[in-house]
């Protein structure tokens, strides 16, 4: 018996729990994009697999919707691949181990893949259907979404003939997503120098923090751990002499660091030790309410000789750390409660001859972007760096006349009895870059309840998971016209 054999929708959660088989880590793509292949193959259905491994699978209209407009439903395969310190798991080759509890399934020390990984599902339960209405259809999965949407850049969108588009990317049941923000990864490296060094070893921890989505929790007053480091050598300048070794926070610029680690010699152990003391209780007043727990763990390691930053560098690192942006940097003077612009340092590593930091910078204006990355750049090449931008995608703009939005109201309306949300979101999606693509796009974003994506705490909701589905379907039986 497998994990979620009879929960329903059945096909879906069939499809979900394959998927979490598969190990599908952004860049970590085959495998996955080559089932995505057998899957069309042994149903005999037409299928599009580009040099990047984005699939398109193409499933004719139902018996009745043979003149209807085509539509696409699109996903991502990619997960963000992340796990607890104590976790062994190996996202290169085994597969999620995945177990339910309390009406969610989650994934156990690990990123559960929800996001995107119930898209995919979606898709294909709709492409194995055999009693589900619903007009041609064009199910788009790409890949790489979550390190700067690489596979929809790349894609060739000629192999798409659908102006209908549904995003099934969104984490929220009873929202419908109609705009979202830009966004790029603004790459700092500054060189630095060392000297041989001698003292006490002393290991400093930032954790404790919530962490989250850099755009779906920006707005929530969740620490950055990066920033709480540079924040704690910066106030330990005036308590104690140090000279730092070594600094590591996050793994990908899109989530909300929840732990960074540094090392240096000192000769002021204790002195160490109270400072961090004291600043955790600060935090902890501070952030009261939304991430309370931050901790400060030391470990003493002993007498030890190594290479440390010159004093100088060392300046450089604890001046930028202090000086980069991080959080909402500007609200919506347009739309009620949207954030408009924020960057966060999701990534930090201190290498031999260099700091790299990496921000996720987003916003839904353009220009705003461009000058948030802009600010990132001159500090920087302030530090004598330099600064790279990788992975930028366009805003998905409002659509004032949308028949797809007004058809998918009109359905929830029917199903439910109340309107559901149509919002613009501050986190990105895809839809930007082929709204961009694609003249003509019509496009909405939907999917069921999910919390802590991004993080090892990531759940995905069953009984709303089948709702969507529920709702899925009633649209596409919709789309006759």
């Amino acid at each position: 018996m497998t994990v979620l054999e009879g929960l329903k929708p059945e096909k879906v959660f069939y499809f979900f729990e394959k998927l979490c088989e598969i190990p599908h880590g952004s860049t970590n793509m085959k495998e996955i994009s080559d089932y995505l292949v057998s899957f069309a193959k042994e149903r005999n259905l037409k299928y599009y697999q580009d040099e990047a491994y984005n699939v398109v699978i193409y499933k004719e209209a139902s018996a009745g919707y043979e003149d209807a407009p085509i539509t696409i439903l699109q996903g991502h395969c990619d997960m963000v691949a992340e796990k607890t310190l104590d976790s062994n798991h190996d996202f290169t080759k085994d597969g999620l181990n995945i177990s339910v509890k309390d009406g969610y399934i989650t994934a156990n020390g690990t990123t559960l893949g929800g996001d995107d990984g119930i898209a995919v599902a979606y898709g294909l339960a709709l492409l194995d259907s055999t009693d589900i209405p619903h007009p041609p259809l064009e199910v788009l999965l790409t890949v790489d979404e979550e390190i700067g949407l690489l596979g929809a850049v790349g894609l060739d969108c000629s192999v798409l003939k659908g102006r209908r588009f549904i995003n099934l990317d969104s984490e929220a049941e009873g929202s419908l997503w109609i705009s979202c923000a830009g966004g790029l990864s603004g790459i700092s490296h500054i060189p630095v120098q060392r000297v041989e060094g001698e003292g006490e070893k002393v290991q400093v921890k930032v954790c404790g923090l919530m962490g989250g989505h850099s755009g779906a929790e920006i707005d929530k007053n969740r620490a950055n751990a990066n920033k709480l480091m540079g924040r704690f050598l910066y106030g330990l300048k005036k308590k104690a002499e140090y000279a730092l070794i070594s600094l590591t926070g996050g793994q990908k610029d899109n989530a909300i660091t929840r732990e960074c680690t540094a090392e240096f010699l000192t000769d002021s152990v204790a002195e160490v030790k109270a400072y961090a003391k004291e600043l955790q209780e600060q935090l902890r007043e501070e952030y009261t309410g939304s991430d309370e727990n931050i901790t400060f763990e030391i470990t003493e390691k002993g007498t030890a000789t190594a290479e440390v930053l010159h004093p100088t560098s060392q300046e450089k690192i604890v001046f930028y750390l202090q000086n980069v942006p991080f959080g909402i940097q500007k609200m919506s003077g347009t739309i009620k409660g949207l954030v408009e612009t924020s960057s966060n340092i999701g990534i930090l590593r201190l290498d031999r001859d260099e700091l790299f930091a990496s921000s996720s910078v987003r916003s839904s204006v353009d220009a705003a972007c461009s000058a948030l990355s802009d600010k990132i750049e001159y500090l920087t090449e302030f530090l004598g760096g330099d600064y790279e931008v990788q992975g930028a995608y366009p805003a998905w703009e409002y659509r004032k006349e949308s028949p797809l939005r007004d058809k998918m109201v009109a359905v929830f309306e029917e199903m439910y009895g109340h309107k559901p949300e149509v919002v613009a979101i501050h986190a990105g999606l895809e839809c930007g870059l082929f709204y961009k693509k694609m003249e003509g796009l019509d496009c909405v974003s939907l999917g069921p309840d999910m919390k802590d994506i991004h993080t090892s705490e990531e759940v995905l909701s069953i009984a709303s998971t089948e709702r969507v589905w529920n709702y899925l379907v009633q649209v596409l039986k919709n789309l006759k016209d």
